[in-house]
């Protein structure tokens, strides 16, 4: 293993206070967070955190740590947000062609147009005669989800999107087991912004 620079500790700590660390935006400081991550432990520990590291996946973010029976709480670092039903709508439909495409699929990323992201909401969106304005609502969405970091617009391109594999962190196996349902729901009450909200905690 090559030396570790005197600043890496802080480095990597500071990258994970501000988001997402992951392998393929930053293999340099990936490296040193493997390389460092019992430190990491140690040092996020103290401000009721914990490091969630997917190797495999090339993903790692800090989120609040369950807080032990008698130990005092402390106040939360890591934002839990209300999500609305058209943003949770768009988290489930991309968790499920995320996994539709690891299963069918040789490729690495996952990449969607803007009108690939239309066309997967429009089935389960009050139909309406005003394109410009439905357009415009999503386009709001898929901003949220920026935000968020579940999606990443590809660099030179106004309307390409990687789906961060993050995303299957946050929308587990279990929930996903029970998307369909969750689907015919969302179909059920979509004539308006009511139901089918989620709470989720956003990488740090």
């Amino acid at each position: 293993m090559a030396a570790i620079a005197p600043n890496a500790l802080s480095l990597v700590l500071v990258a994970l206070m501000r988001g997402v660390v992951d392998r393929e935006n930053d293999a340099a400081r990936w490296q040193s967070l493997l390389d460092l991550q019992t430190r990491v432990r140690d040092h996020v520990a103290v401000l009721g955190l914990e490091l969630i590291l997917d190797e495999a996946e090339g993903y790692a973010y800090l989120r609040q740590r369950p807080m032990l029976e008698g130990e005092p709480e402390l106040p939360r670092l890591v934002p839990r947000r209300q999500l609305g039903y058209q943003v949770s709508l768009l988290l489930a439909l991309l968790r499920k062609k995320l996994a539709e495409f690891d299963a069918n699929s040789g490729e690495p990323r996952l990449i969607l147009s803007r009108d690939d992201i239309v066309e997967m909401m429009r089935l389960f969106l009050p139909d309406t005669s005003n394109q410009a304005r439905l357009r415009e609502r999503i386009d709001s969405h898929i901003n949220r989800i920026l935000e968020m970091g579940f999606l990443r617009r590809l660099r030179g391109t106004d309307n390409q999107y990687e789906v961060r594999r993050i995303l299957k962190a946050f929308v587990d196996a279990q929930w996903l087991n029970e998307l369909d349902r969750r689907l015919t729901d969302y179909r059920d009450h979509s004539v308006g912004d009511h139901g089918g909200a989620v709470t989720a905690n956003e990488p740090n």
